[in-house]
C-alpha cells in the first residue's frame, strides 16, 4: 500500500461574500508549491460561509469549478461543504471529486449542530469512497464526530482515513481536539480535521495518526498543510494493537450485539428526562419554555425554536 499525500487548507471564510475564487487560488498555490499532493480538503461551509440563505441546489457551478480544478491537476478534491437546497429542505453537504473531475459521492451531515444550526435537516446515509490502490476513506462533518457511533460505523465499513471538514469557532475547540485524538485511537485510523478562520472557525486544524498521536496541529493563521500519510500504519495498528497494546477494533468486533441501548424499542427513561433540545436561556425563560412544551401535543424540536424565547 503506497503512501498518499493530502493537503488541508485552513483559510479565512467570509459570511458576506463568496470564497470560491480564493479557494481556487489556494488550490493553484498548493499545487505550485507541492506538486506531489494527491488530495486537497477545505473546511466546512468554506465556499459560501455559515448562513443558510446561501443554500442552493446540487449540482451547481461551484461543484463544476472544483471539478475543473481536480481534472486540471489530476487530484482528489473535497471542497468542504455547502448548504444544499433540496425538496424544500436544507442540508449541509460535502462533495468528493476524483482526479478525472467526476463526482464520486456526496455526504449530508448527519448531526447538524442543534440547537444552533437551526433549519438544517440531518442526512441519513454514511459515506465512504475508495482511492484505488491506496485506502478506503470516510467522510464526516464537524459535529458528527461528537457521536462516536458515526466514526465507528465508517471504520466498520472499512474506512482507514476519516476526512473531517469542520467549522468550529466556539470555546469548545480544545474539547474537539481531544475528540479527534480519541476517535483516531479508538478506531485506529487517520483523522484529518480541517477548520476554517474568521466566520469559518478559529483554526487549530489537527491531523492524527492511528495511534492517536498528533501529526500536525495548526494555530490561528492561514495555512496549507501538506502531509504524506503512510496508510500501512493503519493495518499495522489494527493487527498488532495501538503501540503494540490495545486492539479496540478487534475487541469491539468480538462483543457485537451486546449493546442493548441501541436496540429498537428499548426504553430510555433517563435520556427522555433531559428535556427539550433548545438553546440555553435565562432560568425564567427556560421554565416558560418547558411549561409550554408540556402543553404541546408534540415536543419542541430545533425547527420549532426561534431562539428568542418563543416557539
Amino acid at each position: 500500500m503506497k503512501p498518499f499525500a493530502i493537503a488541508g487548507i485552513q483559510m479565512k471564510v467570509s459570511a458576506v461574500t463568496s470564497n470560491v475564487e480564493m479557494m481556487k487560488l489556494k488550490i493553484d498555490i498548493t499545487m505550485n508549491l507541492y506538486p506531489w499532493i494527491e488530495m486537497i480538503m477545505f473546511s466546512e461551509l468554506c465556499a459560501y460561509g455559515p448562513l443558510t440563505h446561501t443554500a442552493q441546489p446540487i449540482p451547481n457551478n461551484f461543484e463544476a469549478e472544483m471539478q475543473a480544478k481536480a481534472k486540471k491537476y489530476g487530484i482528489w478534491i473535497l471542497p468542504g461543504s455547502i448548504f444544499e437546497k433540496s425538496e424544500g429542505k436544507i442540508y449541509n453537504t460535502a462533495t468528493v471529486i476524483n482526479p478525472q473531475g467526476e463526482i464520486v459521492t456526496r455526504y449530508r451531515k448527519m448531526f447538524p449542530f442543534y440547537p444552533y444550526e437551526v433549519g438544517v435537516t440531518p442526512g441519513e446515509e454514511f459515506c465512504t469512497f475508495e482511492v484505488p490502490g491506496v485506502a478506503k476513506f470516510g467522510v464526516s462533518i464537524c459535529y458528527d464526530m461528537w457521536f462516536p457511533e458515526t466514526i465507528r460505523t465508517l471504520v466498520s465499513m472499512g474506512a482507514e482515513v476519516i476526512m473531517h471538514p469542520t467549522m468550529s469557532g466556539t470555546i469548545d475547540r480544545d474539547i474537539e481536539l481531544s475528540i479527534v485524538r480519541a476517535m483516531a485511537s479508538v478506531n485506529q485510523c487517520y483523522f484529518f480535521d480541517i477548520n476554517g478562520l474568521d466566520t469559518g472557525g478559529s483554526g487549530r486544524s489537527i491531523i492524527c495518526g492511528p495511534d492517536g498521536l498528533v501529526i500536525h496541529q495548526s494555530e490561528g493563521t492561514e495555512e496549507i498543510i501538506p502531509l504524506e500519510l503512510n496508510i500501512s500504519r493503519v493495518k499495522r495498528s489494527r493487527e498488532l494493537g495501538i503501540l503494540r497494546l490495545g486492539q479496540p477494533l478487534k475487541s469491539f468486533r468480538d462483543h457485537l450485539g451486546q449493546f442493548t441501548v441501541y436496540q429498537p424499542g428499548t426504553p430510555h427513561p433517563y435520556l427522555d428526562s433531559l428535556g427539550p433540545l433548545i438553546k440555553p436561556n435565562r432560568l425564567d425563560k427556560l421554565t416558560e419554555l418547558i411549561i409550554k412544551e408540556d402543553k404541546l401535543e408534540h415536543p419542541i424540536t430545533p425547527t420549532h425554536y426561534k431562539g428568542d424565547g418563543s416557539i
